[in-house]
């Protein structure tokens, strides 16, 4: 499977990935195989059935939100998160949506789409359905998709049990490695770094000038999310009466500068806000880079924003070495485990994300290839079996704090790594292999189905 490094960030709403940004994509890849089978004009009616976390979870993660505003035509990384909620509005006052911006077609929520609480999709349990009929109720596309992670679809065709691709590469990759032996194999041959690795394999994509401009726009919008989320007050959208909290924090920290002289661990105090004010802008629907998911999209820029404002000498290239690195991590978890909370909990996003961000800061503090493998197994290894426990199906609590412990856990494991030599007992293949087994052991009421954990022993309202 080859994999870019826009593959794992990629750019969209809150406030889930896996919910709200595939059920986007999938519903724009519906609309392009409509376009494709020339069957656009015969449609009359679509309805778009939800299973699975989907349907579990669904409403509290805006998946039908984000599937009506999808049938509308807008994409993931372009549509204007403040023009969501009047769309939504102007479908459920006048009973009409306006499929792909070319025709209206009735469309009454509760009717055309059904949420099958309790039902699954054979090959992911992230399922959707979308038919489209015409003027005499005869079905004339029936579509299956699976929203596996991170924003990442498959259609029916391309999905095999595992919810894994099934089609060959379509690219030659310089270095196609698929496990991490083979990362370290082929960065040491050549004597170059992780990030090396990742950098050229993207080259079978992008023009250096298009991989330096997106690489760069990824921190861009990371780094924008931050200061949003920084301004915004109120409460997060949902019932849960959840405050905001960034930007208090963030006036506490500034007005009292002082302070930071006398506690050390002030800067842990900055990492937590960059953390809480992505992930409550995610929760609010806010423009959010999933990394690798959008519940998990808090951990890597707080770890980056932590290394360009208080690691002295970092740079622009720094920061591309950083999510170069990170992506490579990345895709080992995506290629042999997961990247669903539906599929293995939590583990496979915070516990991911924090995998990912403790390897690129070690990178970027001077690690060797083998101590960046070391902190990314860490980073894993001590979120082994979290589990995916949404309250009221909101990705609010323990959403939001989770990703701070996730940064600051991948902090520590960055800083533990190089304190060492690289050598260390368990492999980080070892680790994903463990994650992925744990994942599967794990019962479903754990996974992104708020039938479980804090989700039924706290009280939501």
């Amino acid at each position: 499977m080859a994999l870019s490094i826009f593959d794992l960030f990629k750019i969209g709403i809150g406030p889930s990935s896996s919910h709200t940004v595939g059920p986007m994509v999938a519903s724009n890849r519906f609309l392009e195989e409509l376009d494709q089978k020339a069957l656009f004009e015969q449609v009359a009616t679509v309805k778009v059935g939800l299973y699975g976390s989907l349907a579990m979870t669904g409403h509290g993660h805006a998946t039908d939100v984000a599937t009506m505003v999808g049938l509308l035509g807008e994409k993931p990384d372009l549509v204007d998160p403040d023009k969501v909620a009047s769309y939504i509005e102007e479908i459920e006052t006048s009973g009409e949506l306006w499929l792909g911006r070319r025709k209206r077609i009735p469309f009454i929520k509760d009717e055309h789409l059904p949420f099958h609480f309790g039902a699954l999709l054979p090959k992911h349990p992230n399922g959707m359905r979308f038919q489209a009929y015409d003027a005499a109720g005869v079905i004339l596309l029936d579509s299956i998709y699976y929203s596996v992670g991170g924003g990442f679809v498959l259609s029916d065709a391309e999905a095999d049990d595992q919810g894994k691709p099934g089609a060959a590469p379509a690219v030659q990759l310089q270095y196609p490695f698929e496990n991490g032996v083979e990362l370290l194999e082929f960065a040491e041959q050549d004597g170059i770094t992780i990030a090396d690795v990742v950098m050229r394999n993207e080259r079978a994509w992008h023009s250096e000038q298009e991989i330096h401009d997106g690489i760069l726009r990824i921190w861009d919008v990371m780094n924008g999310c931050i200061e949003r989320g920084c301004q915004q007050t109120g409460l997060l959208p949902g019932g849960l009466k959840i405050k905001r909290r960034a930007h208090d924090l963030r006036r506490e920290l500034v007005d009292k500068p002082e302070a930071g002289l006398k506690d050390q661990l002030t800067v842990m105090d900055w990492i937590n806000l960059y953390a809480m004010a992505v992930n409550e802008e995610n929760a609010a629907g806010g423009r959010v880079v999933t990394a690798p998911t959008n519940g998990a999209a808090g951990v890597i820029p707080a770890v980056l924003a932590y290394y360009v404002r208080f690691i002295p000498n970092s740079s622009e290239q720094g920061i591309k070495t950083f999510l170069a690195t990170a992506a490579a991590i990345g895709m080992l978890y995506k290629k042999n485990a997961s990247i669903s909370a539906a599929e293995v909990g939590c583990q496979g996003e915070i516990g991911v994300a924090c995998s990912m961000a403790a390897g690129a800061l070690c990178a970027v503090l001077g690690g060797t290839n083998l101590q960046i493998e070391n902190a990314a197994e860490i980073g894993m290894e001590h979120n082994l079996g979290l589990t995916c426990d949404p309250i009221g199906g909101l990705v609010q609590v323990p959403c939001i704090e989770r990703n701070t412990m996730g940064a600051v856990k991948a902090i520590n494991a960055a800083r533990l790594s190089l304190r060492g030599s690289g050598e260390h007992h368990v492999s980080l293949d070892s680790v994903i292999e463990t994650m992925h087994q744990t994942g599967l052991d794990m019962q479903d009421k754990y996974k992104e189905t708020s039938t479980g954990g804090l989700a039924v022993n706290v009280v939501a309202c």
